[in-house]
């Protein structure tokens, strides 16, 4: 069988493509480079250095991860505080989200009312929200202790306490459920109803309906809930250092110095503990490996996150 021969112009042909193909993905590539890859790599670099931001960075070597893991009185609650909300908070707002959800595409009339009631929270500002939410539940004047006092059950000091500030943010995160709920919602309009009604048929319950009809055609909505939850409270920042703020007393002006974590650290997260350390000890350094720290966890849990889907869809094929 002969070969047919290669066209003179082929190589030259090649290159335009690969041109035309790096052209349109430029902005991509630019975008990578610039947010991504190299921040990543100046962090990774300055993790080794001891730099203030006024001063020539020094290379120390792996004296900011020694003092990151072994002397920060910091990093350890933060991380401990960040494991619980990744867990109860993450875990309580995609419940109730899609609870909510559920309840409202089974109600008959005043479903809109419903569903205006529930975003409204999501519209306002997170500093206003949060102070708000303080205000609500002080313990002496807010209107929830009034009300659970006068109902005769225990007045919590919800944002002072150190056992009740992370239920306190988790209730906040809860109030602020619309996005979830929204998101829901639409997911649950689309499984088809036809599989409902064989389900029916088949003597399936209201259980075995969520079970096996409801669950399997949302799953990748709950797992994209699940993974954007988990980011964002890994990210979290301005909820609990307002709480804070707020609740300690401290809501002075932009020059005023303000550590992070009351009551007793119980609020503190990873981003204040970055901040802390690189905009106010100045120690860049040590902020570049907390940074790393979070940035690995972040990876680890979405791929967890994302395996544990695959297995599921791979059994129940």
């Amino acid at each position: 069988m002969a070969v047919a021969p290669v066209p003179s112009g082929s190589s030259g042909l090649r290159a335009k493509r690969a041109l035309r193909t790096l052209g349109f993905l430029s902005p991509w590539l630019v975008g990578f480079s610039v947010f991504f890859a190299y921040p990543l790599i100046a962090t990774v670099h300055f993790s080794f250095m001891e730099y203030d931001g006024f001063t020539p960075p020094r290379w120390v070597g792996l004296k900011n991860w020694a003092y990151v893991f072994q002397d920060s009185p910091f990093f350890w609650p933060a991380l401990r505080n960040m494991l619980w909300l990744v867990l109860v908070m993450v875990t309580c707002r995609v419940a109730f989200g899609l609870g909510i959800g559920l309840l409202i595409t089974k109600v008959r009339t005043g479903g809109g009312l419903f569903r205006t009631f529930f975003y409204l929270p999501c519209l306002a500002p997170p500093v206003a929200a949060t102070m708000s939410f303080v205000f609500l539940l002080n313990p002496g004047t807010g209107p929830a202790n009034t009300v659970l006092g006068a109902l005769g059950l225990g007045e919590p000091d919800w944002f002072g306490s150190p056992a009740w500030s992370k239920p306190s943010l988790t209730l906040l995160a809860l109030w602020g459920i619309g996005d979830l709920m929204v998101i829901f919602m639409a997911s649950l309009l689309d499984v088809p109803k036809e599989q409902y009604e064989a389900a029916e048929l088949d003597g399936a319950n209201a259980w075995h309906r969520f079970r096996y009809v409801t669950l399997p055609n949302i799953a990748p909505i709950v797992l994209f809930a699940v993974i954007t939850g988990v980011i964002a409270t890994m990210q979290y920042y301005t909820e609990p250092l307002v709480a804070a703020k707020v609740a300690s007393g401290v809501i002075g002006g932009s020059g005023q110095q303000f550590e992070p974590g009351y009551p007793d650290r119980s609020t503190l997260t990873v981003p204040h503990v970055v901040h802390n350390l690189g905009f106010q000890r100045f120690d860049t350094g040590a902020a570049c490996v907390v940074a790393l720290v979070l940035f690995v966890l972040a990876m680890l849990f979405t791929g967890f996150l994302m395996r544990r889907r695959s297995g599921f869809m791979a059994a129940e094929d």
